[in-house]
């Protein structure tokens, strides 16, 4: 019996065809299950038949439907895999094939594929510009070490014709998978030597033979990160029923080398841009370490109850839903994991306020004590500096640093603030009441008197995460060899967090990693969103140094982002109307389709329209049931963890993002203002990397000042 495998560019197309052609699909491919080689080759529902003058001789096409033809590629050399790599209309199918060329790359010994028509055709305009550039982009780079990186004469050939990193873009989607992603490296000034290490080691299997094999089947299995081989039609079936949660948890080589290292040393962090797998790493790291031993207990935590609900889904499904398993992982916040430790521990546990509460009462210390701060500066006082450093009196607080504060404190005003901190704590213990922080510094408490009851702590989302939040963390795992797997993004840090890893005990030096391909969203999505951040500063992770998205980069390419003004909100969300109903033609189901905004009141007015146009809608405040229908409407903040084919962002608007009431005057604290417009930043990148393949961000009246220069 024929093998089948499929291609990731066949994956990168199936979500969007039409219902009748996917149903051609599956009923093509349980035939191609179902049949011998020769059978196969002699089938007339099929109609297996091979592509004239392509420049691969394996190009093959079979019937999907009347007009509609799977692309093949066939093996030549006596086994028995067949890869699909495409569906496309009859007449783009058979031109397609005919231009593709596949080979194995020399290094890498990974499948590649190349548009080889069109780089002929190209590169030698760029050679005649070039022969007058002043300098070429890969001029420090040798030939033999171009080739030692897997880059083979084709591409070398256009490679030397290169003058800047535009250009190179201008190819990036005519090149060969491995092959561009060298020479992106290169482009961005990284080393010969850090490109073989990140790049080509990470993907070159640990038994390949000393010399490239053009075997399709051995190729093909060099090839899991874009690649995915079927054994039979229970598994055929599975996969296209639900192919986007069946690659969800698929791990490309270079998050397979951080997630299944047999061990380390001690905290490991590993950072990336929004799309970069880091979720995905982090959920194998849980299960490379549930298989070595039997009995180890596993805590998985991030930050909202919606990414932990997400993060357990997705366990369920990299485990196979296997209850022993998932039994010994604890999947949940860190403030749920911190508040069910109090409770176990204490008698009456006092119950937690949100943010909204807790201004009121500071305001309330203010006006009684008449003190000469505002609300907002004490609440960032006490959650910076008080809890931050976990401060429990006065001399304490007099000797503390207030290291990021922009506004100087001496002995009197110290002490003015301390009365404040006292009043505000007074009136918690009065209504039986804490904050989730508290409950955290109480927690850490407790786990430090007893026994630690997890093995390995893996953490998803760290960027968010409060120094008295980590201190739980350090404590429920004993320091040692793999006792703390952390993943984040400093660009996407929506809450005001600053915290320094190292201060706690969380050393990650020596076992840092960054991922810097983005496997979500399209190149043109990731490129303007990424425009946002350009004219700021990152702090790192760890909170020492800063962070770059240098080198960042996605292989997909689509349409790019529409920006657009509106006169009048009204405008604005008929116009969303409209584009909504745009996609839904698209055969976008309408739980592929995101819209979001600073505010719940911009969204209610979009409900109320897309509902009055018949297009069903459904809120998101938390965890969506998977299958629920309806287009997703969600806050900014919201939307973290989330992500859809097309995104719509909508309200973005000067005085609203950034939102005014939420930034601190400069002349009151410069640092603080600052942080606070870059957080707000982070959240409209945060919105506008949740868009796969589509991207809408619009306004009515002034726009945001934050468009102005991604624009």
């Amino acid at each position: 019996m024929p093998r089948l495998a499929f291609a990731q560019s066949f994956w990168d197309g199936y979500d969007t065809l039409e219902k009748p052609v996917r149903a051609g699909v599956r009923k093509a491919m349980a035939k191609f299950h179902a049949l011998s080689v020769a059978e196969l080759n002699a089938d007339k529902g099929l109609h297996l038949e091979s592509v004239e003058n392509a420049r691969d001789r394996r190009m093959r096409t079979i019937r999907i439907t009347d007009f509609w033809r799977g692309v093949v590629l066939a093996p030549d050399d006596g086994s028995d895999v067949f890869l699909l790599v495409n569906v496309l209309p009859h007449d783009d199918a058979y031109t397609w094939a005919a231009k593709r060329l596949y080979s194995a790359n020399s290094a890498t010994r990974a499948l590649e594929v190349r548009n080889a028509v069109a780089l002929d055709e190209l590169t030698p305009l760029y050679e005649t510009a070039a022969r007058t550039a002043p300098r070429l982009l890969f001029a420090d780079v040798s030939d033999g070490t171009l080739r030692e990186l897997g880059v083979d004469d084709q591409v070398l050939r256009a490679a030397r014709s290169l003058v800047d990193k535009a250009q190179l873009d201008a190819f990036s989607t005519l090149l060969p998978e491995d092959q561009l992603e060298v020479l992106q490296y290169l482009a961005e000034g990284f080393s010969p030597e850090a490109v073989y290490r990140d790049v080509v080691a990470v993907r070159r299997p640990a038994d390949a033979p000393a010399e490239p094999v053009e075997d399709l089947a051995t190729v093909i299995a060099n090839t899991p990160a874009r690649i995915r081989l079927v054994t039979g039609p229970q598994e055929l079936e599975e996969i296209l029923e639900k192919p986007f949660e069946a690659w969800r948890v698929f791990l490309h080589p270079s998050q397979r080398r951080v997630a299944y290292r047999t061990s380390y040393g001690g905290p490991v962090q590993v950072t990336g841009g929004p799309g970069t797998g880091k979720t995905v790493a982090a959920l194998h790291r849980v299960k490379h370490l549930l298989g070595r031993s039997g009995d180890s207990r596993i805590l998985l935590t991030t930050y909202t109850n919606a990414l932990a609900a997400g993060l357990r889904e997705m366990l369920c499904l990299l485990l196979d839903e296997d209850e022993k398993l998932l039994a010994r992982v604890d999947v949940t916040t860190v403030d749920a994991y911190a508040n069910g430790i109090v409770r176990a521990k204490s008698a009456a546990v006092p119950k937690p306020i949100g943010d909204r509460e807790q201004r009121q009462l500071w305001e309330k210390a203010v006006k009684q004590l008449g003190l000469p701060f505002t609300a907002q500066f004490l609440a960032q006082e006490y959650r910076h500096v008080v809890l931050g450093q976990n401060l429990r009196d006065l001399d304490a607080y007099l000797g503390a640093s207030r290291r990021g504060r922009g506004t100087g404190l001496g002995p009197t005003r110290r002490r003015e603030i301390w009365s404040g901190v006292q009043r505000f704590e007074q009136f918690l213990r009065d209504r039986g009441e804490t904050t989730h922080l508290r409950v955290c510094a109480r927690a850490a408490e407790l786990l430090t008197d007893d026994p630690v009851p997890y093995a390995h702590v893996v953490v998803d989302e760290g960027q968010d995460l409060h120094p008295a939040q980590w201190r739980v963390l350090r404590a429920a795992v004993s320091p040692g060899p793999d006792d703390l797997f952390v993943t984040g993004d400093p660009h996407q840090r929506i809450y005001d967090s600053r915290v320094s890893l190292a201060s706690l005990g969380i050393t990650t030096t020596g076992r840092s990693f960054r991922l810097r391909v983005n496997y979500r969203s399209t190149e043109e999505i990731l490129a303007w969103s990424a425009r946002l951040l350009s004219s700021v500063t990152i702090d790192a992770l760890e909170g020492e140094g800063t962070d770059s998205l240098a080198g960042y980069r996605s292989l997909l390419h689509g349409r790019r982002p529409q920006v657009q003004a509106y006169t009048t909100r009204q405008e604005e969300t008929e116009a969303l109307v409209d584009r909504v109903r745009a996609l839904l033609a698209e055969s976008l189901a309408p739980h592929e389709i995101g819209v979001c905004a600073r505010f719940n009141l911009s969204l209610d007015a979009a409900e109320e329209k897309l509902k009055a146009a018949g297009i069903p809608v459904l809120r998101v405040k938390g965890q969506v049931a998977q299958g629920t229908e309806g287009v997703r409407l969600a806050t900014m903040h919201a939307m973290k963890g989330l992500e859809f084919r097309a995104v719509s962002v909508i309200g973005v608007n000067e005085g609203t993002v950034p939102f005014a009431r939420e930034i601190t005057p400069r002349e009151a604290d410069p640092l603080q203002h600052d942080a606070d417009v870059l957080r707000e930043r982070c959240l409209l990148f945060v919105a506008c990397t949740r868009a796969r393949e589509a991207l809408s961000v619009t306004w009515s009246g002034a726009p945001s000042p934050f468009l102005i220069r991604a624009t």
